[in-house]
């Protein structure tokens, strides 16, 4: 349809739709001299309840930082805006003046056209047959040559951009690509009489889009019933299916009730294509797991034109410097699961998986996005060895990665995730009385959800006196083998090459000094063959733990980094084979040495080590770490064991007042500590110095690691923009992208922000730049007066340079 919309609840979608309308509405027709079909009419984003203009609202106050002029209407005025449109059942609307459209078919020849000039060749008519891949002496697959009916072309480089058929193209080259194929129609109405310059309208709540074409409208959404295209056809290029009115005809009604004039109007044509929907409604992009060299740009879920510039920029910077230059960690096929290197399951398993989550995703696109929502779909796929002893406790579960993680703890009971209804699609019951439904439903809110205090109490009785985490999900990894240290001096930024016994928290790096994870590496010594806690091997090795959603991101990370500097040693995945709980807390160490056959005082086990030792006569490996500020220690266990230690654990710590806890609970208790969180506050376009953890770079050793040289550039001329921790003193729920203000203009945006239960307090972290283009010293930061706007209103805050629980970190040392 050629839409465009600027606001998004994501700040890297704005950024890429912005460079998208650029590129549309600027520089190719400058750099052409042809017209891609740009139309700035605007957009109107439709509300007919408060939480919908409560999300409104939160994409004005994220457009302020990036300079999108929006406004919210009462209904009066949007009528003023748009006469023909239905304000009854209105609550109130977004207008963004410069949204628009551009004409698909011209934008794509305009595209030709400027490639074109700039040296490349475009070769029609000429069907791919198969791609060449070879194996090189390391063992790694790489791409050698594509080949065509009409001869082969020898390359080391293919981007796969075939939508609905690129999954046929990933199977010639051995490659998984998880998407399916849906019919997606719009209809184009007759001439209508004042609907000329009028914007184009996304009624959310109807599912339903109105977009301006000419005296025309097009209309089209997105159904709870699509049509899966079952069988993609080699033949059907540039095909259109016949429109299914039965499916179609509700986007009619939601249609004609926002823009009523549509009831006496005929329809002139009807375009039903196939489209390529994937499992989160995100593109796939970036270099395939199975083979070196292999691309993709597919599965852009009917948004290809409006993401197609930023994305499309994005993957030439991936093909040619080997990283996107934004955070594209969100659309990177290597942490998708299932990824087929990494999924222990069958096929058809696989099948199921991506089938019900893109169907979830479609029939739920114009749906709100809430903080706390989880999905339905391709639920209970990868169990940790403690699900059903928690899950009897009342644990709700979240997805991560295709784990269930414990969310929280429900003094109601059970509530188990129940096998995906399609929303009573397709014929299918909806389940009755489903209590995971009702609680995440409860949940669907902007202000403090009806389960702050439940978390709370997890909170507080980790701070007082000691709750057990189930953090089995994590990614565990051995790195061993003659190089491996070599091997971890260059991954790392901290130094790891300490003696056995020791762990150490610590950074990856890309080449540009961007955080590519962070994580705990342990040094360990060899085990006996078979034993989970620490393999045999030769050489050196390293225990790695590190976040579960982000684990896939981590190997393959870690995987590309030793194919290219060919170190000699091995990455091996423990992740399903070990548990892991963590014991947290002032009570922690009463508790567990009940349990553990080993001295746990501050000599004897000081903060980061780790030892083998024995729990409930089981053997585990225990590391005093801590994710949420207090005293604690990981039991990493075999998995036949877990139950085992976990009672344990649970009866000693019973008279103690142990409680479990969640991860609700853990980002609650983090943030208020300053921990940060990948892929919150911390991505792959921040660096070290700027999310303030100089210290986890060896700078003051001479030892190389993968993006030195960038952090040693930044540090000598001074950093731009810094991670600032901000309070504020009225309890006000935020969850991110809420402006930062300071001395009255907008220098940045909340990343992660939650309650802080200790301190009492809503604690938020935001990057915040010099508008006047200096550095950003702590005196900045100290100098200013500062306001978070959320929802359009401001709220005045306090900035930190220290963390504000805790800041001489005695508690994780055992100092209370």
């Amino acid at each position: 349809a050629g839409l465009l919309w600027q606001l998004r609840p994501s700040d890297v979608e704005v950024e890429l739709l912005a460079h998208t309308r650029d590129v549309v509405s600027r520089e190719l027709p400058a750099e052409t001299g042809l017209h891609t079909g740009w139309v700035e009419n605007g957009g109107l984003f439709i509300a007919s309840n408060k939480q919908r203009l409560d999300e409104y609202k939160r994409l004005m106050s994220l457009g302020k930082v990036y300079g999108v002029e929006s406004h919210v209407l009462t209904p009066s005025e949007t009528k003023d805006l748009y006469p023909l449109m239905n304000i009854d059942d209105l609550y109130g609307t977004l207008y963004v003046p410069k949204d628009g459209t551009m004409d698909p078919a011209g934008t794509c020849s305009t595209l030709a056209r400027a490639a074109a000039a700039r040296g490349a060749t475009i070769i029609e008519n000429c069907p791919v047959t198969g791609i060449q891949v070879r194996t090189d002496d390391f063992g790694v697959k790489r791409v050698h040559a594509v080949e065509t009916a009409h001869g082969t072309i020898q390359t080391p480089c293919v981007v796969n951009c075939a939508g609905v058929w690129a999954r046929a193209l990933g199977r010639l080259a051995g490659v998984h690509v998880p998407l399916v194929a849906m019919h997606h129609a719009y209809v184009v109405t007759e001439r209508i009489e004042g609907i000329q310059n009028m914007p184009n309208v996304r009624d959310h709540d109807a599912s339903v889009y109105l977009r301006l074409q000419g005296d025309a409208l097009s209309v089209g959404g997105y159904e709870s019933n699509p049509i899966f295209w079952e069988e993609v056809s080699e033949k059907f290029a540039f095909g259109l299916f016949d429109l299914d009115w039965d499916v179609f005809m509700q986007h009619i009604e939601g249609a004609v009730n926002r823009v009523p004039v549509l009831e006496k109007t005929g329809i002139k044509s009807t375009v039903c294509g196939p489209e390529s929907f994937t499992a989160d409604h995100k593109p796939l992009m970036g270099e395939a797991p199975e083979v070196r060299g292999f691309f993709l740009g597919c599965g852009f879920n009917s948004a290809g034109m409006m993401l197609g510039g930023g994305c499309g920029r994005e993957l030439a910077h991936w093909i040619i410097h080997g990283r996107p230059e934004k955070d594209m960690y969100g659309y990177d096929i290597r942490q998708m699961l299932p990824s087929s290197r990494r999924f222990h399951h069958s096929l058809t398993d696989n099948n199921r998986w991506i089938r019900e989550r893109s169907h979830e995703s479609y029939a739920k696109n114009y749906s709100v996005v809430f903080p706390h929502d989880e999905p339905l779909a391709g639920r209970n796929v990868r169990k940790d060895p403690l699900h059903e002893e928690l899950l009897r406790q009342g644990c709700v579960f979240q997805e991560r990665h295709g784990w269930e993680r414990p969310g929280w703890f429900s003094p109601g009971g059970a509530a188990p995730v129940l096998d995906y209804d399609y929303y009573g699609a397709y014929g299918r019951q909806r389940h009755r009385d489903y209590t995971y439904n009702r609680l995440l439903g409860d949940e669907y809110t902007f202000d403090f959800p009806p389960h702050h205090d439940i978390i709370k109490k997890e909170c507080l009785t980790c701070r007082n006196a000691l709750a057990l985490f189930d953090m089995s999900y994590f990614g565990k990894f051995y790195l061993v083998g003659p190089e491996a240290t070599k091997a971890a001096n260059w991954l790392f930024s901290a130094d790891v090459s300490k003696a056995p016994g020791s762990t150490v928290y610590t950074c990856m790096l890309n080449q540009r000094g961007g955080v590519e994870s962070d994580l705990t590496v342990s040094r360990i010594s060899p085990g006996a063959p078979g034993c989970p806690l620490a393999p045999a091997f030769e050489g050196d090795g390293y225990y790695l733990a590190i976040g579960g959603a982000v684990a896939q991101h981590n190997w393959s990370h870690i995987t590309t980094v030793l194919q290219d500097m060919k170190f000699q040693c091995k990455l091996l995945d423990c992740s399903e084979e070990l548990g892991m709980m963590s014991i947290q807390g002032p009570l922690s160490r009463v508790v567990l040495q009940e349990v553990l056959d080993t001295d746990l005082s501050n000599e004897a086990f000081p903060f980061s080590t780790h030892k083998i030792t024995m729990a409930a006569g089981c053997q585990v490996r225990a590391m005093r770490l801590s994710f949420v500020g207090e005293m604690g220690w990981e039991l990493h266990v075999p998995r036949a064991d877990c139950v085992k230690v976990y009672r344990a654990v649970m009866e000693a710590g019973a008279r103690h007042g142990i409680a479990n806890a969640g991860y609700r609970a853990i980002d609650s208790l983090s943030i208020e500590k300053g921990y940060r969180h990948w892929h919150a506050d911390l991505r792959p376009d921040d660096t070290p110095l700027e999310a303030g953890l100089a210290f986890t770079c060896k700078l003051k050793s001479s030892i190389p690691f993968l993006g030195r040289e960038a952090v040693e550039a930044q540090k000598a001329k001074g950093i731009f923009r810094r991670l600032v921790c901000f309070t504020t003193e009225e309890k006000v729920p935020m969850f991110g992208l809420e402006a930062v203000w300071r001395d009255g203009k907008v220098v940045g945006h909340i990343r992660r922000a939650d309650f802080g239960f200790a301190i009492d307090k809503t604690i938020a972290y935001g990057y915040i730049g010099d508008p006047a283009g200096g550095p950003v010293s702590l005196d900045f930061v100290k100098s200013g007066s500062y306001e978070l706007e959320r929802m359009g209103v401001t709220f005045p805050a306090r900035a930190h340079t220290k963390s504000p629980f805790d800041p001489d970190n005695k508690r994780v040392k055992g100092f209370y």
